[in-house]
């Protein structure tokens, strides 16, 4: 231990009397391991900001819709099948079909195309809003088939310029027929990040009315394509998937016919955490070749260092000094050298990720910050050390090996 903290000392006196060149060779250290954290803190970063608003957005939710096989078999979701998967499948909170038509509508600031997206009352689970006025429809409304609807606050100004809709009516035109519908509820979008947009510029006006509804437009409702399930969250969403697709195939007689498909918002934050995560691999491993510039750039000076101190070698070796204690001097100064790059590196691309998340939250309108992990951190710093002592052997070997008469021949 004794030897070793005198080796430290040696080295760090060797690199304080040549500060310029000891900054400069550490230089490329600091740029790898700075762009490395940094790339990584604000990727975790914005996974996490990414999941925590998906996750407000309804984890829960999971989907399930009709195959090819399916459609050619016409084995639709039926409203039956939606009251027993409510009534029968445990963990379930909440069912909805998902039906939708094109109309349009003329009102005193001109005429719009509109959206009507039809489900029971239970479709309010899955859009990110709150009730700003009004109440949404009810139970009753979807049996019933009430002629009554739920719009934003956006989409009330841009059609009657104000919020305060509730009690007009919106008639509107939707294949050739004429009906209206008259809005009990203004919907308000909660607070989110940039991640999920729900607006953009001329996007049809968009009105949430019950499934059934759409008869007064010429179609039954008895059938659908595509159905929205809402789990609760102490439920297992992969079990509620399973004896939901087990219901259907139990109900339409078509087990092993896979005439029904699950997607859950589980497997959506999966595809998007694998892309984010693969950018974001790919990027660090740019920034990490840096870091193998960085240690050529060592091993460089540390040649340079050894043929300065040529002279130096050959007396201390031939006062006894042995191969293993030069070998051990000369690691321990590109050890040195790359640790305390890796220490400069690691806070600057700390100081750098909270820069770059600070920017993105002030463009997005949102929060982001920065994904610290240990992990990432002690990682750059092991790996700042190998890349010290990988481009630090051959130098200090060269210096080991010299005879002590050849090295006090050199000037």
């Amino acid at each position: 231990m004794g030897n070793m903290m005198e080796y430290i000392k040696m080295a760090f006196k060797n690199i304080t009397a040549n500060k310029g060149r000891s900054f400069l060779t550490m230089l490329g250290i600091i740029i790898g391991i700075a762009s490395v954290i940094m790339v990584m803190a604000v990727g975790d970063g914005a996974a996490n900001a990414m999941n925590s608003e998906v996750a407000a957005l309804g984890s829960g939710q999971i989907s399930v819709y009709c195959s090819g096989d399916a459609e050619e078999a016409e084995e639709w979701i039926t409203p039956e099948d939606l009251k027993a998967i409510q009534e029968q499948t445990e963990g379930v909170e909440g069912v909805t079909p998902y039906d939708s038509a094109l109309g349009t509508t003329i009102t005193g600031k001109g005429e719009f195309t509109v959206q009507l997206k039809g489900g029971s009352e239970a479709l309010q689970k899955s859009v990110n809003y709150n009730i700003k006025r009004g109440a949404y429809f009810t139970e009753s409304d979807v049996e019933e088939g009430s002629r009554v609807c739920a719009i934003t606050d956006s989409d009330a100004k841009r059609l009657f310029g104000s919020d305060d809709v509730v009690g007009m009516d919106i008639e509107l035109t939707v294949n050739g027929i004429t009906g209206s519908y008259r809005i009990v509820g203004v919907m308000q979008q909660k607070e989110n990040s940039g991640f999920v947009s729900y607006t953009y510029e001329g996007m049809p006006v968009s009105l949430d009315v019950p499934y059934t509804s759409f008869e007064n437009f010429g179609w039954k409702s008895d059938s659908f394509y595509s159905a929205t399930v809402f789990a609760g969250e102490e439920a297992s969403g992969e079990k509620v998937a399973k004896d939901i697709i087990h219901l259907l195939e139990t109900r339409h007689q078509c087990a092993g016919e896979d005439y029904y498909q699950i997607e859950s918002f589980q497997d959506m934050i999966a595809e998007l955490n694998g892309v984010l995560g693969i950018v974001t691999a790919f990027i660090s491993c740019v920034a990490a070749i840096s870091l193998i510039v960085g240690g050529i750039g060592v091993m460089n000076i540390m040649l340079v260092s050894v043929t300065e101190r040529t002279r130096e070698i050959g007396i201390r070796k031939s006062l006894g000094a042995k191969t293993s204690s030069i070998l051990m001097q000369f690691l321990a100064e590109a050890a040195i050298l790359t640790i305390t790059g890796g220490i400069i590196g690691i806070l600057l691309g700390l100081l750098g990720a909270v820069g770059a998340c600070a920017l993105m939250s002030s463009s997005m309108g949102s929060v982001i910050h920065p994904g610290l992990k240990v992990s990432t951190i002690l990682g750059a710093t092991l790996f700042s050390c190998g890349i010290g002592v990988f481009f630090g052997i051959y130098p200090a070997r060269k210096a080991a090996k010299l005879s002590p008469i050849e090295a006090l021949r050199r000037n």
